[in-house]
């Protein structure tokens, strides 16, 4: 559905002066929507024919004058989201897109990765643009170890708050923002292109452990995809939540709440948990969209 969709989308883009695109190829967390072996109402929704799918949340980059393609996190869903991710390009080519940045080793933002290997693709070196310690993961471990040994991927070294050119026009820059990092650091990430610029956080624990303040980084940008896993305390029942730590969209609007609407209107949340209401009512989405805020949603595409 959503191919058809961003097909009927590039049939009305103008073929002339197209600006870089930005497109959200998912919005749930690391499991998706419906969640395995999930028996909750949230996710019977869909078993009822209720709901639709929501892919993991991964964002795709699209550059019209160059016909290149990146992705920002390999997930679970990667096949579905290269697909979606190649309908931009004007002419196919030999590489199957033109790099991956990835931004932590949990199972939803770089488990895809193996889709390019010697059983699925088998890739040739494919850029794959890491943090140290993700270079580390990814070569000292199997079956991602493997990839690099076969060269099917190819690791370009990322360092924090420095800026990985794409094109003339479009920038990438990391950032390290505090999460559960057990195999790997956490970033986030600003893309800038020749007009806009995108802020990228899809986990962090709590605002108030990062070193710098997210209202200021709001302001610095058009666009911001924040993390909004989960919308409330107490949504796990009988889990601790403190364990899996992120700023609850309750926590985050109450932060934001002296912003001007113009302001607040930037604010898109993502990588949205089966249990958050913002993936499967209606009236939850239509709240916050009435306290200023949005949530992303797959299918989305932002110019640059």
């Amino acid at each position: 559905m959503l191919y058809l969709v961003l097909s009927l989308f590039l049939s009305l883009y103008p073929t002339t002066d197209k600006q870089p695109l930005l497109i959200v190829l998912g919005d749930a967390q690391d499991a998706g929507y419906p969640q395995a072996d999930c028996h909750k109402d949230c996710c019977a929704q869909y078993w009822d024919g209720g709901q639709l799918v929501h892919r993991v949340t991964s964002l795709g980059l699209y550059d019209p004058a160059s016909n290149q393609t990146w992705l920002i996190d390999a997930t679970p869903d990667f096949r579905d989201q290269l697909k979606t991710l190649q309908t931009f390009r004007t002419e196919q080519r030999d590489t199957p897109l033109d790099g991956i940045f990835l931004t932590h080793a949990h199972i939803g933002h770089y488990t895809g990765l193996m889709q390019l290997g010697r059983e699925v693709m088998g890739a040739k070196e494919v850029p794959v643009y890491a943090m140290p310690r993700m270079r580390t993961f990814l070569e000292g471990n199997g079956p991602w170890s493997q990839l690099v040994e076969l060269k099917n991927i190819a690791i370009q070294p990322l360092k924090a708050d420095s800026a990985v050119q794409l094109t003339e026009t479009l920038t990438i820059t990391p950032f390290l923002v505090p999460h559960r990092d057990e195999y790997s650091e956490t970033v986030g990430y600003v893309i800038a292109g020749p007009n806009k610029s995108i802020l990228f956080i899809p986990d962090i624990d709590k605002w108030e452990k990062w070193d710098r303040n997210i209202i200021e980084e709001i302001k610095k940008v058009d666009i911001a995809l924040i993390d909004g896993t989960f919308y409330q305390d107490g949504e796990l029942p009988g889990r601790d939540m403190s364990e899996i730590p992120h700023p609850f969209i309750q926590e985050t609007m109450n932060l934001l709440g002296e912003l001007p609407s113009s302001e607040k209107a930037k604010v898109h949340f993502i990588h949205f948990n089966h249990t958050n209401p913002l993936i499967w009512d209606v009236e939850a989405r239509n709240a916050l969209k009435e306290a200023g805020y949005r949530a992303a949603r797959e299918g989305q595409v932002f110019f640059l």
